[in-house]
């Protein structure tokens, strides 16, 4: 065996791979979440400020929504991507609290940092962390309020409307989504997929209205059909009606006019008998997903069906729901038994769109809401307001839980945490500090949003909380009151989800203690080229958006 040469040296990674270890790893990855953080915090609340996000192609988005933000930056960090992935999970599960979970997550890990420049180890702080949490959860059940009655789930609607573009209707908005939740809810749960919102440019928000019913924006498929139809009779079709193309490279040779015409007049007698079996199986309404021939088109004028061909999957999905039609995917499987019923199904033009409203259905398990707005930009970050509200007001419906905003659950978290600090022995307890401290990043930060001296507004809420759990911010006075009383109320499941999702994350990123990548995956975090002082890159070194590392 031959004796290895201590000099020479053994290369188990690609020449071009970088690896930074142990505290560069961590200042790294802590460094990554807290930059994308601080992008998202001045967003958050009723007065945070908006982003315009411009893509390559030209597109803009204007937003205050935390989770389109995060959705339209290119991030690649590895760090980021994971509070990213926290952001994109809250909107699924709550609809609501992604800036605040990402923003805590982001605290969390400068907390941390602190701590493991005092010596303190991940391990030990981790460990802390998680005493913390269980401790969150059981003061979110302690400061809950029983309650979801229609008052409140209107007040849980304004809430996340607020500062989100639609103040100046929130209210009539708010009664929309809960008038909208109620009708779909079944059995204390609530599917979002059967409320659809549809914007339509051209006038005020508070011409908004709900259609009880479906609304399908599309217009009829052809002129000369009918545009109401009473006591429809409705088949849904995921079958086109039209003659299939070849699939091969097939060749028709065709010699004379007279077999030309033979042929022409074959494909007219396929569409006429699919065409034959619509008529027969009695619908006098037709949604059909896929394309509908023009041939086809003439045929079912000519019986009197209103069509509409292209119909949106969700769509298909909604009208199933709402009128008991069953979905076919074959013209041959099509009969009487497979169609649905309503009471009347009309086409109407709203601003410059035709739209197809089905209305009068025996079980009208799905809604519709048009939302209107003067511009494109204006109905899309209205619609982002309104699919915050119909989130939460289906998880307070859902879970009957709520607690009071403003600043308001996470001060109060915090001063229980602290006294909880103090029953703990050993190094946990600085983690079990720490967590507290990051959680008043929430009240912090409305207040700076808003203009407001944090150092007073902080130890004026302190003060406050010694008194009732009740007390917040009121950013548009700019002083302490009564949240309660106010009326500003979130789902417990909002703050739950949002302060669990951000520790996990947390956790998981302080655990990593190696970080091994391709040469340029990690270009604006040298350590030798790019980190001052501080540990933090200098702002022209970031690259991204602004001040983002190249979370490519």
């Amino acid at each position: 065996m031959a004796q290895y040469n201590g000099n020479q040296p053994i290369f188990i990674l690609p020449e071009d791979t970088q690896r930074f270890l142990g505290r560069d790893a961590q200042r790294m990855n802590i460094m990554a979440g807290k930059i994308l953080a601080e992008t998202v915090r001045t967003t958050l609340g009723p007065k945070g400020m908006d982003k315009m996000l411009v893509d390559s192609m030209g597109d803009v988005v204007i937003t205050n929504d935390g989770v389109t933000i995060l959705r339209e930056m290119d991030i690649a960090h590895p760090a980021a991507k994971m509070l990213v992935e926290i952001a994109k999970n809250q909107e699924d599960v709550v609809g609501d609290g992604t800036t605040t979970a990402v923003i805590i997550a982001g605290e969390l890990l400068k907390k941390a940092e602190e701590l493991l420049d005092d010596g303190i180890h991940a391990t030990t702080v981790v460990r802390g962390y998680r005493q913390a949490l269980n401790k969150v959860y059981e003061i979110l059940e302690d400061i809950s309020i029983d309650s979801k009655d229609q008052d409140t789930l209107i007040d849980v609607a304004m809430t996340a409307m607020t500062g989100k573009g639609s103040e100046k209707a929130k209210k009539p908005l708010a009664e929309l989504i809960v008038e909208a939740v109620l009708k779909v809810e079944e059995d204390g749960e609530v599917d979002k997929k059967n409320i659809n919102i549809q914007r339509v440019s051209g006038a005020s928000v508070d011409e908004s209205e709900i259609v009880n019913g479906i609304l399908v924006d599309k217009g009829k498929a052809d002129p000369n059909m009918p545009k109401e139809v009473k006591n429809a009779k409705i088949a849904l079709l995921k079958y086109p009606l039209e003659v299939k193309d070849l699939e091969t490279d097939a060749k028709i040779n065709l010699t004379s006019p007279s077999q030309m015409q033979a042929f022409l007049d074959n494909e007219e007698q396929m569409i006429r008998e699919m065409i034959d079996k619509v008529i027969a199986s009695g619908a006098n309404v037709l949604f059909c997903q896929k394309g509908i021939d023009d041939m086809a088109l003439h045929y079912l004028s000519r019986a009197g069906i209103l069509a509409v061909k292209r119909t949106k999957k969700s769509d298909m999905n909604r009208l199933e729901k709402a009128t008991g039609a069953k979905i076919i995917t074959n013209v041959d499987d099509l009969s009487q038994d497979e169609l649905g019923e309503a009471g009347i199904v009309y086409e109407k033009k709203i601003f410059d769109q035709m739209m197809i409203f089905i209305e009068e259905s025996k079980d009208p398990k799905a809604v519709s809401i048009i939302l209107r707005g003067s511009t494109r930009h204006v109905t899309s970050e209205i619609e982002r307001a309104l699919e915050d509200a119909l989130g939460v007001v289906a998880a307070t419906l859902e879970d009957g839980k709520v607690v009071i905003g403003g600043g308001a659950p996470e001060i109060e978290i915090a001063r229980q945490l602290k006294e909880y600090a103090e029953t703990i022995s050993g190094r946990e307890q600085l983690s079990v500090n720490s967590f507290a401290e990051a959680l008043e990043i929430v009240p912090t930060t409305l207040a700076e949003n808003a203009g407001l001296d944090t150092i007073d507004i902080l130890a004026d809420l302190r003060a406050a909380h010694e008194q009732s759990a009740f007390m917040g911010l009121d950013v548009f006075e700019g002083e302490v009151t009564d949240m309660k009383v106010a009326g500003v109320v979130e789902p417990q499941r909002v703050k739950k989800q949002a302060i669990q999702s951000a520790a996990e994350a947390t956790e998981m990123i302080l655990r990593i203690d190696d970080l091994i990548a391709a040469r340029g995956a990690l270009e604006a975090v040298d350590k030798d080229d790019n980190l001052d002082d501080s540990g933090m890159p200098p702002m022209g070194a970031m690259g991204g958006m602004g001040g983002m590392p190249p979370m490519m």
